[in-house]
């Protein structure tokens, strides 16, 4: 059986905004990595990140910027790891933060693949393009802490690939610049 850990000591209510706002800086390749097209990242789900990222990083010949972000809406902490090759998408690994953590089953089975992540300009169109397939819609679009407030949602298609969309940065800056000049 895996051992879950974490940064906090398992104390997550500790974990202040502050935090979130210092590991989330707005020049992590996260936030500054732009894809060539719109596959964002693979999302792969592990029992301890400080446990295995340097091991993912190398056998990848990847780049880790040692961050890591806890987000207490996702119930998870994660870190991203950029390839060699700058058109790939990003590794992120994902890591249970708490007991009710929705990937903390995985986590306990030896982890692995959790999810697929696409960069839209329109979340709700997306997501009802993919409600018309026939897919469902696990999570309506809510902020994420990973992404310095951008938007993602989530869907569970027919074939049973979970997939995560992130709102483009552009859609992102509009969408601020608006609420900032009280549109």
């Amino acid at each position: 059986m895996a051992t879950i850990c974490c940064e906090y000591g398992g104390d997550y209510e500790k974990a202040s905004s502050r935090t979130i706002r210092a590991n989330v800086a707005m020049d992590s390749m996260v936030c500054t990595w732009v894809p060539q097209g719109t596959f964002h990242h693979a999302g792969f789900v592990v029992a301890c990140l400080r446990g295995v990222v340097e091991g993912f990083a190398e056998s990848l010949g990847a780049e880790w910027d040692g961050r890591i972000v806890h987000d207490p809406q996702q119930m998870v902490q994660v870190t991203f790891l950029r390839g060699p090759n700058p058109a790939d998408p990003l590794l992120e690994l994902i890591e249970p933060a708490e007991g009710k953590s929705p990937v903390l089953g995985l986590a306990k089975r030896g982890g692995g693949l959790h999810h697929l992540c696409y960069v839209v300009d329109s979340l709700e169109e997306r997501l009802e393009r993919s409600r018309a397939r026939g897919a469902l819609i696990v999570r309506q679009p809510v902020p994420a802490a990973a992404f310095g407030g951008r938007r993602i949602a989530w869907v569970y298609t027919r074939n049973r690939l979970l997939i995560e969309y992130l709102e483009s940065a552009e859609l992102y800056q509009s969408r601020i610049s608006g609420v900032e000049n009280g549109s």
